[in-house]
């Protein structure tokens, strides 16, 4: 869902519509994304209710110079922002669940369980710029240049973002792949 018609959008009904999309096709996203600000599932879902709440509510002034995936992670990027300003945050948990997994062997799913576990508590003890450009970088499979567009930042801001989040990573953690 990358093209939306703002004609559409003017109407209850197909406001109702595009939100529905929007989600069934980014709601696990927005979720994930809630949860690297919070560290809480709980908190992440009722965030993420709430992004789509306003995403409703918003989508009249969407204007399409950006494709809607990329308006909708800048309108949920500057919510979980607003809500990390106006809460102090305690210790946290884990993900519970980064990404779908696949079908695989007991003993190779539990190792992939907990590489993905170590790999989780890695990215959440990034400073919280760090681990947004990891997330959209890795898990959103965003650019550095949409991530910068996301995040009001630069793109050379990112690129050394991401750098050094993969040195931290890669001394707590094993490491990321690196990919420019």
């Amino acid at each position: 869902m990358e093209y939306v018609d703002a004609a559409d959008l003017t109407l209850p009904m197909q406001r109702e519509e595009v939100l529905e999309e929007l989600m069934e096709t980014y709601g696990d996203a927005i979720v994930r994304l809630s949860y690297t600000y919070t560290k809480d599932t709980v908190t992440a879902e009722d965030l993420a209710q709430e992004i789509f709440i306003k995403c409703y509510e918003k989508l009249p002034t969407f204007n399409q110079q950006a494709s809607i995936k990329t308006w909708l992670f800048k309108v949920a990027i500057n919510h979980c922002k607003d809500h990390v300003r106006s809460w102090h945050f305690r210790k946290v948990t884990l993900f519970d669940k980064l990404r779908p997994g696949h079908t695989a062997p007991l003993e190779n799913e539990v190792v992939r369980r907990e590489e993905s576990d170590r790999l989780a508590t890695a990215v959440l003890q990034l400073p919280l710029p760090m681990r947004e450009a990891i997330y959209l970088y890795y898990y959103e499979g965003l650019s550095v240049s949409e991530i910068a567009a996301l995040t009001n930042g630069n793109v050379n801001t990112i690129k050394s973002r991401l750098k050094k989040a993969r040195e931290k990573l890669r001394v707590t953690a094993g490491g990321l792949r690196d990919e420019e």
